[in-house]
């Protein structure tokens, strides 16, 4: 849905970020790391800062880590930025560590909601973070943003505060709390804070900062796209509309008319009043009855949705499911309408979405002065970050390059739409290898090789709608499903450019591939996937066809199986040609909204006859205001229109239950004798018994060995069960993820093989 956006219809209208007059405390410079001490700030000669920002993260000054990007723009605006990063929220001491903002603190969980980097699909605690210093787990508290928004206002009453990341802008509306089970209200209303930001947030918080730097209040920033806030009224000026007029969920109980009298109102439902039906009130007083003019067009720049209460979604989940199928028609920033839910008397107030950056205000977000490292605070005795304060999150990233945001892939599990949004925002090739070129001569310990050259998908660089009306005025949930747009450009011209001039700087040894890798999107160039397979694939490719089944497929808006055999072909003999040996790892989700037991047993079968042992195992997980999330609490499939009396092709066969889900899970590692127990039982169950036995053609054995019932994780290591004292690898293998591949041939092995 993405045109390139700088010819794009509604990033026209948009104020560039890097137009504004730079406020006068851009005298001070730039600071080698934004400070996190009063010390920091003595050497940099400030007094104070304009503004504060407190973060879930540990501080890496790197362009892959929100608060480093937005207190680097806010920086380049003349701000003085400080970071309070990991802060003890056990009381509002810590949130005093810099002084007193002068314009506002800036609120944030980190690059991961909290809730989902603590606990496990299964509601358990993990033990690690890869955003804290040694993989330290417990450094946030749960649901961080409402929390330290609490503590900045217990820690400075009157100093505004702006909420911003993933975290707020899946809970800026009513939304099903997964680990409460329940419809919690919007997180502005609990975190008390000023205004939230949704989606990437450089347009809003540099129009944000300077107009209160300007002195304008807090409460009369009210039109600022990509924002959210509490107003007790809709204000003059405004057309309302109520959201069953824009998607009708069927049936619902009639709202009584005001103008009825009493004896009017129970005849209307069907009772009788004490009142006599010749009594005074009950002749003089007639009803009003409203016929809309169908010459009066709505403005929809004026218009407001109203969406059911939070009152009425908590206690109806097809109301929930409807407001949330509104909200996702309302994300397109070139015709997206401002939406209204009311939380008790008081109105949450979601604008539009942001306008999406050009590729020369992305350029800008992208070049600005980063360290690319973790603040010195984090360093051991020796200065280093590569013991035992590494931070994994950073080590990830170090050596990748991000070239674009957003998604238009539409999948019904993943949160980077109610986010990024859908619309593709790329950097200039020459942008990117200029950060190539900074990695290179910049980073002591780079060996050569950058990591990925990617963002949310690997393969959405610069492709987008052929028409810029056409893409201003769609509704579509994704560009890609069921099938391909035929107005969707799928050119991948401009990425196969960029990795050739990558690869051919000098002091590059290997450019890889890491982010997801779109294939039913990349078939539809054969020349890229033969540029990938042959220069970018380092032995192997992970890929998420998620399954195999079409009942799940559609409820996840995937591609058929289909499109993976069409891929795994190209990639099979571009391979070939090139004289490698590859090899695809496909990821699969178990317990999907949507996915029956006999789903789950056919994906095994397909497991099994191609050869894939999967050890980590990825089980559904319900993040907040997703589709697929919408789906599990309603149970009602929300890519259709939500009926009250819903037909058999509107509900969809939730997994509920430790169970089921344990159950779905096994199926996925079939070849663990831990699960054979519990797989038996299943399969008698759907009376495919004849798949136990110990043929080739059987799913699992019917003899039990000794096990322990343990289940090692694979987030701290790879999930390959340890070897027992005293016996050593063969030769040659690697350990790897899906054990059922061949290994690679490494180190004496490959010596070995050459003589």
């Amino acid at each position: 849905m993405n045109a390139p956006a700088d010819v794009s219809l509604f990033a026209r209208a948009a104020k560039p970020i890097t137009s504004y007059r730079r406020y006068w405390a851009a005298r001070f410079g730039t600071a080698p790391f934004l400070p996190m001490s009063r010390a920091e700030m003595d050497q940099l000669g400030w007094d104070s800062c304009d503004i504060v920002i407190v973060t879930g993260d540990a501080y890496v000054d790197h362009p892959s880590f929100g608060m480093a990007v937005i207190g680097r723009v806010l920086e380049a605006q003349g701000f003085r930025v400080g970071i309070i990063a990991q802060p003890d929220w056990q009381s509002p001491e810590p949130f005093k560590a810099l002084g007193k903002p002068n314009l506002f603190f800036g609120v944030t969980a980190g690059n991961m909601d909290s809730m989902i980097n603590r606990y496990t699909a299964d509601r358990k605690i993990r033990s690690d973070d890869a955003y804290t210093p040694g993989d330290v787990g417990g450094k946030r508290p749960d649901r961080a943003s409402l929390v330290y928004s609490q503590r900045c206002r217990e820690a400075y009453g009157e100093v505004p505060i702006v909420m911003g990341g993933i975290e707020g802008s899946l809970r800026r509306i009513a939304h099903y709390d997964y680990w409460q089970d329940k419809v919690r209200r919007s997180i502005l209303v609990d975190a008390k804070c000023d205004l939230l930001l949704y989606g990437n947030a450089e347009r809003a918080i540099v129009e944000i900062a300077h107009r209160l730097a300007s002195r304008e209040p807090v409460e009369a920033i009210t039109d600022v796209r990509g924002t959210a806030f509490i107003r007790r009224s809709t204000p003059q000026g405004w057309m309302e509309i109520d959201s069953t007029e824009v998607d009708q969920p069927g049936r619902v109980e009639d709202h009584l008319n005001p103008y009825l009298t009493i004896s009017d109102q129970a005849k209307a439902q069907g009772e009788s009043c004490a009142k006599e039906d010749g009594s005074a009130e009950a002749t003089t007083i007639q009803p009003l009855t409203f016929v809309p003019n169908p010459r009066v067009r709505l403005n929809r720049d004026r218009t407001v949705i109203r969406l059911p209460s939070y009152e009425q979604v908590r206690s109806d989940p097809v109301l929930y499911a409807h407001a949330n199928r509104v909200l996702h028609l309302e994300t397109n920033p070139g015709n997206a309408r401002v939406l209204v839910q009311a939380h008790g008397d008081r109105d949450v107030w979601v604008n539009a979405p942001p306008i999406p950056l050009t590729t020369a205000e992305m350029d800008h977000v992208f070049g600005l002065p980063y360290a690319r490292s973790p603040h010195p605070r984090y360093a051991d005795e020796h200065g280093s970050h590569e013991g035992a304060t590494k931070i994994p999150a950073w080590e990830m990233i170090r050596f990748s390059v991000n070239i674009m945001r957003g998604c238009f892939g539409g999948c019904t599990f993943c949160s980077i739409t109610e986010h990024e949004g859908r619309i593709i925002q790329s950097r200039s090739e020459d942008s990117v290898i200029r950060e190539i070129e900074e990695i290179r001569d910049k980073i002591p310990a780079f060996t050569g090789v950058i990591s990925d050259l990617g963002g949310p998908t690997a393969n959405m660089y610069r492709i987008g709608c052929r028409s810029p009306e056409i893409e201003a005025a769609c509704r579509k949930p994704s560009c890609v499903y069921p099938g391909i747009c035929s107005n969707l450009n799928t050119d991948h011209g401009h990425l196969i450019r960029m990795y050739r001039r990558a690869r051919s700087l000098k002091g590059i040894k290997k450019i890889l591939i890491g982010s997801g890798l779109r294939y039913d999107l990349a078939v539809q160039s054969p020349e890229y996937v033969k540029e990938l397979v042959q220069h970018h694939v380092g032995g192997y490719l992970k890929i998420a066809p998620e399954h195999t089944e079409g009942g799940p497929l559609s409820k996840m808006m995937k591609p058929g199986i289909g499109s993976y055999d069409r891929f795994k072909q190209m990639f099979e003999r571009y391979s070939a040609e090139a004289g490698k040996k590859q090899y695809l790892i496909p990821y699969f989700i178990a317990a999907h909204p949507g996915t029956s037991d006999e789903d789950m047993m056919n994906l095994a079968l397909w497991l099994k006859r191609n050869g894939f042992r999967a050890d980590q195992v990825q089980t559904f997980y319900p993040s907040p205001m997703a589709t697929a999330t919408a789906m599990y609490h309603s149970g009602r499939n929300t890519l259709r229109k939500v009926r009250r009396a819903a037909a058999e092709e509107d509900t969809v066969d939730i997994v509920r239950g430790e169970k089921r889900r344990r159950l779905h899970k096994a199926f996925l590692r079939w070849h663990d004798p831990n699960n054979w127990p519990l797989l038996r039982e299943a399969l008698k169950a759907l009376g495919r018994a004849d798949l136990i036995g110990n043929g080739k053609h059987h799913l699992i054995p019917s003899f039990q060995p000794v096990t322990d019932g343990a289940y090692q994780g694979a987030r701290r290591k790879n999930s390959t069960p340890a070897k027992p004292a005293g016996v050593k690898a063969a030769p040659g293998r690697v350990l790897t993820q899906h054990t059922g591949l061949p290994p690679r041939v490494t180190g004496a092995a490959r010596s070995r093989k050459a003589r």
